[in-house]
């Protein structure tokens, strides 16, 4: 049986026809789109059932669900291109689970709390999918990082490099994050571009570099520790923008307090203290060279040879040859300085902003708004949700009535955004709260 489009994603045509008709790849990405929970389920369906029914290929289905490379002396798990597949298992159950999610708990929970504004209620739902996230990978990430020993000492993050093997706990929390920006990047392409699509693409596809190189380079601790800074203040964003749209304007300004606060000291200040970390201490406590080998049999150091081959070689050969030099050490400070000049950007705009709040000011005058803002509003001006009273489907979603609660399709993710003429009302719909914002 077809699935039925979700509630908050169904019925965006008109979000294109404005614009141009449906191309292949437009029809592809909306089919997508509608179908996420029907394709997601019948997928690992299949891989449960083949899983239990065909003994024989339990050796190969069984990568999809447990983490691979265990190593029984160590108790510990190396890495390896195996680990692909217990990715692919959790960026298709994330595709699958945030559509569920949405559709049908905070989909009938922004109705039912009385968020009429269509984009109000799409927002509200992908943001408490958010909410919901972040509470347990924050959690749990730092859980990990104050048993680890590199807990508030960045030089024991570059002490017994290079470390083959991980904690089976880590490795999945570092996979499952992993996958999780890996489905980002498909959300933000079948649902309905926004202004700042290739601002927030760049800041994916960044993220995930860096987490590939961490990854393949044996550098997980350094990985662990941006993640777990990076995904604090997702605690507090998330949170505040479900809050405003509920009306709830007093948490929301207490929080988005929190937000800029942690923002500073998370984003900038031991951001930039574990830039320094990888410049500074990994080059004064890791001997340049080279290692190759498995963890029990591991051979090196070794001169760092003068091709560039060996830069390659971690991604092509888990247990190959690693080396860790100066010119590596700026690779990595160089997507990690990228990143902070995309957050600095934001922040920027994000302290105008609570300047002119504090200053009594509305939030809006920093931007002047585009023809297509206009049109956005007078559309939803004609678009409002049905009357809480009006009978529904008996799946609890007045299907059809429903369907006026639909935005532009959003890429999910945490930061704010390019100050672009055109994206300055995007940034304010994101950070700002009720009384302040549109």
């Amino acid at each position: 049986m077809a699935h039925k489009p979700s509630g908050l994603q169904a019925a965006k045509p008109w979000t294109r026809s404005r614009s141009r008709p449906d191309g292949y790849i437009t029809k592809l990405a909306r089919w997508l789109l509608d179908n996420q929970i029907g394709l997601s389920s019948t997928l690992i369906a299949c891989l449960l059932l083949t899983h239990l029914g065909v003994p024989s290929l339990r050796p190969y289905t069984s990568r999809f669900f447990r983490l691979s490379y265990y190593n029984p002396r160590t108790k510990k798990y190396a890495s390896g291109f195996d680990d692909f597949y217990f990715m692919s298992f959790w960026t298709i159950l994330l595709t699958g689970l945030r559509a569920g999610v949405i559709e049908y708990i905070l989909a009938p929970l922004a109705r039912r709390w009385g968020v009429s504004r269509r984009k109000d209620a799409t927002r509200f739902a992908e943001q408490g999918w958010m909410v919901m996230y972040y509470n347990v990978v924050w959690p749990l990430g730092m859980y990990l990082y104050s048993k680890s020993p590199y807990f508030l000492n960045m030089e024991e993050l570059w002490t017994e490099w290079p470390q083959r093997e991980l904690d089976g706990l880590v490795k999945a929390y570092f996979l499952g994050q992993w996958s999780f920006w890996v489905q980002q990047i498909l959300v933000i392409h079948i649902e309905d571009r926004r202004k700042d699509h290739w601002q927030m693409l760049t800041h994916h596809f960044v993220t995930i570099a860096l987490m590939a190189a961490s990854y393949a380079y044996h550098q997980a601790r350094v990985g662990h520790l941006i993640l777990v800074l990076m995904d604090v203040i997702d605690l507090f964003l998330p949170l505040a923008k479900c809050l405003k749209y509920l009306g709830h304007t007093t948490i929301c300004d207490i929080l988005f307090g929190g937000f800029i606060i942690s923002w500073l000291i998370a984003r900038h200040l031991l951001f930039l203290k574990a830039c320094w970390s990888i410049y500074f201490d990994s080059s004064r406590i890791i001997a340049p060279g080279c290692y190759r080998g498995t963890a029990e049999a591991l051979e090196g150091p070794f001169p760092v040879p003068s091709d560039w081959s060996h830069l390659i070689e971690p991604f092509r050969n888990p247990a190959g040859t690693v080396c860790w030099n100066q010119n590596i050490i700026y690779g990595f400070l160089s997507f990690l300085l990228c990143l902070q000049v995309m957050m600095l950007l934001w922040f920027t705009i994000i302290v105008r902003i609570a300047l002119r709040i504090v200053q009594g000011n509305r939030a809006e005058d920093l931007r002047s708004e585009g023809e297509e803002d206009e049109q956005d509003e007078k559309e939803e001006e004609h678009e409002r949700a049905p009357p809480l009273g009006k009978e529904v489907s008996e799946n609890g979603i007045g299907w059809k009535e429903w369907e006026h609660y639909v935005d532009k399709g959003a890429a999910t993710g945490s930061g704010a955004r390019f100050p672009s003429h055109r994206a300055r009302k995007e940034l304010l719909n994101r950070i700002g709260c009720d009384k302040h914002i549109d």
